[in-house]
């Protein structure tokens, strides 16, 4: 029973917004592209696990490991976008690659989310396994969210461009997606419960924000004047 508790309670609060963000896209994607993505970010935590206790094993200090724990997810979750969306010709168009990237990080929360849920119900019991399953659907599902949006977000808007000033797109988004991950992993380390309402609220802001981004990726169009130039490199 725990067990089926524990991967509903992972699973569905990340198709719920699966299905929010999927209607922000006019025209979606492949429904086995995007359960493909999924699966991607899934097998994404396998490998984020092995990274993880390996870099746990050579860092001792509590703060860094934090910060090189959550570069290698953001890492992981991008290489599962790359290796399964962003080559494929499905991907025609700005806003695809913020899709591709939520799905990845959906799929990457559900298993994060069963696996954790299940810890504490086997630690704390069902009344302790409910507020976490509560818990983390505010929190780290929209954490992986947000982050690898802004990843999805910094490729998609400069769609029309070339390699290389994608190949730096990405690069900067990676890094932002990273700090705001690893930002979020420090601030909840040892924050009390008022400060944790606090964080939770920065989170909502930021859906906030994604909403406006994905407006605002709605309105990419190629430039001609710098595309003509740029389109080659």
């Amino acid at each position: 029973m725990d067990l089926v508790y524990a991967i509903l309670s992972g699973l569905i609060p990340p198709l719920i917004w699966l299905f929010f963000w999927t209607r922000e896209d006019a025209h979606p994607e492949p429904r086995m592209l995007l359960f493909a993505c999924f699966i991607g970010g899934a097998l994404a935590v396998i490998c984020s696990g092995v990274g993880e206790n390996i870099i746990g094993s050579i860092i001792t200090n509590e703060q860094n490991k934090y910060v090189a724990w959550a570069a290698i997810e953001e890492i992981f979750k991008f290489v599962a976008v790359f290796a399964i969306a962003l080559n494929r010709p499905d991907n025609d168009e700005p806003i695809d690659a913020m899709m591709y990237c939520i799905t990845v990080a959906l799929g990457f929360a559900a298993i994060e989310n069963t696996l954790f849920i299940m810890g504490q119900l086997n630690t704390g019991g069902l009344a302790v396994g409910l507020m976490a399953g509560n818990m983390r659907f505010i929190g780290p599902t929209l954490l992986h969210t947000i982050s690898s949006s802004i990843v999805g977000f910094s490729y998609g808007y400069v769609f029309y461009y070339g390699r290389i000033v994608k190949l730096l797109a990405v690069t900067i988004g990676l890094g932002a997606a990273i700090t705001a991950h690893a930002l979020f992993n420090l601030s909840i380390l040892n924050a009390g419960s008022i400060e944790t309402l606090k964080i939770f609220g920065l989170i909502w802001f930021a859906v906030v924000v994604l909403i406006a981004l994905f407006e605002e990726i709605k309105a990419v169009r190629p430039h001609k004047s710098v595309h003509s130039i740029l389109r080659d490199i």
